[in-house]
């Protein structure tokens, strides 16, 4: 047997180096980097999610944070969005990921949108009152942990409120910004 080589180094004109390491994995890996400056990413694992509440209107309890069922899914990069029983997305990649979600209601009250991560609340977003068809969006930066570490969707409602369905009324999305 030869030599074989598992990385490569190459240095900075001035400064600094790259190091190229070669999986320990059999078969041959492509990475193409496009014409950038700055910071270039490139993976083949970044699980991006997003799903939307359809079908039978879901009716929320007065005064209380409730799951939202987002139960149809638009994709799902890598299958960690739960959309059957759960209704939660489990990456199993570790990392940080931008999750967003808005919730609209039917009738004139006052509504908040909430992410949950592992059970229990974790960052509320805005609240909106008065007038039908009200929406709140929630957004954050959530580092996981690729594997127990989960989130899901609530939303709030004063009075007792039917969800509005569809993709662009009730919905849940993330997607892996980097690695940890």
């Amino acid at each position: 047997m030869g030599n074989f080589m598992s990385s490569m180094v190459l240095s900075g004109d001035t400064s600094g180096a790259v190091t190229v390491t070669v999986p320990a994995i059999a078969g041959t890996n492509t990475a193409t980097l496009p014409a950038a400056t700055g910071t270039v990413m490139v993976s083949g694992a970044m699980p991006a999610f997003s799903a939307y509440q359809s079908g039978s209107a879901q009716v929320v309890s007065a005064n209380a944070w409730t799951k939202i069922t987002i139960n149809t899914k638009e994709f799902d990069t890598n299958s960690n969005f739960d959309n059957v029983t759960n209704y939660r997305f489990t990456p199993t990649v570790a990392g940080y990921y931008q999750i967003s979600a808005t919730i609209q209601y039917g009738g004139d009250s006052t509504t908040g949108a909430s992410i949950y991560k592992n059970g229990s609340i974790f960052k509320v977003g805005h609240f909106s009152s008065s007038g039908a068809g009200r929406a709140s969006t929630v957004s954050a930066l959530i580092n996981f942990n690729g594997s127990t570490d989960y989130v899901e969707f609530y939303g709030y409602c004063n009075v007792t409120g039917t969800v509005a369905t569809g993709a662009n009324s009730t919905w849940f999305q993330g997607v892996m910004v980097r690695a940890a």
